[in-house]
């Protein structure tokens, strides 16, 4: 009898599908010139030591342009990744907004394990366009997009292969919850009913 409302909630959560949710990174709120690290836990990512914020400020424009205007990522070391949360992993794609000052290759990848442990799932180049289209405002005046599809489970991107050479915006992926959350969920569930039970 007590174990009817577990087997009820679990029946339930396996009968809807993955949550998968488009989470987009904009590095409005990152500190400058400082690790992001947890700002973006809310989101379902952290980053490494090297992936740090920026925003411009009175010393002059250090990027411009920018899909998201306030801050922007760059990576200052090899230790710039992207790592999924606990309990979080990434699936799809994964796709941002750049502008480099070199033609990188393989400058962003994305990993099955954390800090760019695993198997490579996905490499992205990228191209010299930072001053593009004839802007000359900051050493970043000029944006493009990238993106690259991979499959299975990703748990981390790396950004250190555009060490010291681009900023990235808008760092878009498909985050999901790993499905031992949805069991503890359904345990949950489960627990509050057969006490609401218990109560009537």
């Amino acid at each position: 009898m007590k174990l009817r409302p577990i087997v009820a909630a679990l029946a339930l959560l396996s009968a809807v599908p993955a949550f998968a949710q488009t989470t987009v990174i904009d590095f409005e709120t990152a500190p400058s010139f400082a690790s992001i690290g947890s700002t973006y836990a809310g989101l379902g990512v952290l980053f490494g030591a090297d992936a740090q914020g920026l925003a411009n400020d009175e010393l002059g424009p250090y990027f411009s342009n920018a899909p998201s205007p306030l801050g922007v990522m760059f990576a200052a070391g090899s230790d710039a990744a992207m790592n999924a949360a606990t309990g979080v992993y990434f699936t799809d794609a994964v796709s941002f907004s750049y502008s480099s000052s070199s033609a990188l290759t393989g400058a962003v990848q994305v990993w099955s394990g954390l800090n760019g442990t695993g198997t490579l799932l996905a490499s992205i180049d990228l191209a010299n366009n930072a001053a593009s289209n004839s802007c000359i405002d900051s050493a970043y005046c000029n944006f493009g997009t990238a993106s690259a599809t991979f499959a299975g489970t990703a748990q981390s991107v790396t950004f250190g292969g555009a060490a010291n050479a681009a900023v990235f915006d808008n760092v878009a992926i498909t985050a999901v919850p790993e499905p031992a959350a949805y069991v503890f969920m359904a345990l949950g569930l489960g627990g509050v009913i057969a006490r609401r039970r218990r109560r009537a």
